[in-house]
């Protein structure tokens, strides 16, 4: 909540110069540091296509559970990555359609997933309180009252969608106020479903079956409650929840692109700034690296990635807020700033004691990010050294 006020107070200042577009814009507006502007332009680009691959991943893996398709019928292939690409593919086809017909279906999925989730929770808390079987956790917490934080840190990943609003602007009728609205209301309502889901499911559903199978711990507890029916919902819920996740993140990020390229960030050839609305290129590369990821990457690495890149992006959001703090209430970014402080060192070492090899994994996609960021934006400088080397030889 902290961070999405920094972001909605720096979009409402920078309205006023005629700039919005989110972090990359914030520090173009505020700093005037192109360069950094455009590193952090591009860790975000890899920390959504590292998401969308995750969304991608649960779609295939709930998908074949729910439905029991292990292996596809004639051709004998494993079923959740030609899920995964099929349902990458098939919103890029939607998206190159327009607008309209992918909000549309942004709509119907996201109503269909809140209701289910609202009846998995009120099933769910009345079997529970009838059975005597509601577990709150205080003696969980007492006795490790780390773990909260640490699991809010790895999955730190799950509560960023609301930014991508503010690369959606040209689409949002009076944008600065609509935007307001809908982060201060997402955030809350997204938060207290995570956690009356988790709530539900750790009461009904014994925890070393949430170990064993953590992808369909949310069915199996429906599954306590309303039988096969639930069980089915729940994956249905799923599927529509990690699609719109896809298809939203998608429009969002292919927008973002096109951004970042009209301020000379990102090559054109990327992200063609002459097309209006979403380009179809940047859609196709965005789709293509996020079908390669979710089929044949390291689907762990990158979502840690993603989860630090936005840990590092929210922190930086915040510092920057608490610089315009004459025009805000400046504890609620520094509450936000010391919270992405927290979880950071945190998040780092529980990677490195608990996962070591997604550990490396995460340090190298991070180098190779920066050494690349560095060669474009400093490209040239790079090609007046190269020229001044081959005159002396």
């Amino acid at each position: 909540m902290a961070t999405g006020y920094s972001y909605v107070k720096l979009n409402e200042l920078a309205s006023a110069t005629e700039a919005s577009g989110g972090a990359v814009a914030f520090i173009e507006v505020y700093l005037h540091r192109p360069t950094l502007a455009g590193m952090v332009g591009w860790t975000l680009l890899v920390g959504y296509i590292g998401t969308m691959a995750m969304y991608a991943y649960a779609f295939g893996a709930y998908f074949g559970a729910i439905f029991d398709i292990t292996r596809l019928p004639f051709l004998g292939l494993p079923s959740r990555p030609v899920l995964s690409f099929l349902v990458i593919v098939g919103f890029i086809g939607l998206n190159l359609l327009g607008v309209h017909e992918s909000g549309v279906v942004e709509d119907l999925l996201v109503a269909l997933k809140l209701l289910i989730v609202l009846l998995f929770v009120l099933l769910g808390v009345w079997y529970g309180y009838a059975h005597g079987q509601l577990e709150f956790g205080v003696e969980q917490s007492l006795r490790s009252p780390d773990a909260p934080v640490l699991a809010a840190a790895v999955a730190f990943v799950s509560f960023e969608g609301w930014q991508l609003l503010f690369y959606d602007q040209e689409s949002i009728e009076n944008p600065v106020e609509t935007i307001r609205k809908a982060v201060y209301v997402s955030i809350p309502v997204s938060a207290l479903a995570y956690v009356f889901v988790a709530f539900v499911t750790l009461s009904v559903v014994e925890e070393r079956a949430v170990a064993e199978s953590p992808d369909l711990a949310l069915a199996l507890a429906a599954q306590q409650f309303s039988g096969k029916i639930g069980y089915v919902l729940i994956g249905i819920a799923a599927v529509a929840s990690t699609a719109s996740a896809i298809n939203a993140t998608l429009f969002s990020t292919a927008l973002f692109a096109k951004g970042m390229s009209t301020d000379d960030l990102l090559p054109d050839r990327l992200a063609p700034t002459r097309e209006t609305g979403v380009p179809t290129k940047t859609l196709l590369v965005i789709g293509g690296l996020t079908i390669l990821l979710t089929v044949y990457g390291s689907l762990t690495a990158i979502t840690e990635f993603a989860s630090l890149s936005f840990i590092v992006v929210f922190g930086a959001m915040n510092a920057l807020a608490y610089t315009q703090r004459d025009d805000l209430v400046s504890a609620i970014p520094l509450v936000g700033l010391v919270g992405t402080v927290v979880f950071l060192p945190i998040f780092l070492w529980h990677l490195y004691v608990e996962e070591f090899s997604v550990f490396c994994l995460v340090l190298a996609i991070a180098v190779t990010l920066v050494f690349l960021e560095g060669v474009y934006f400093e490209r040239d400088e790079l090609a007046t050294g190269v020229r001044s080397i081959e005159k002396r030889f």
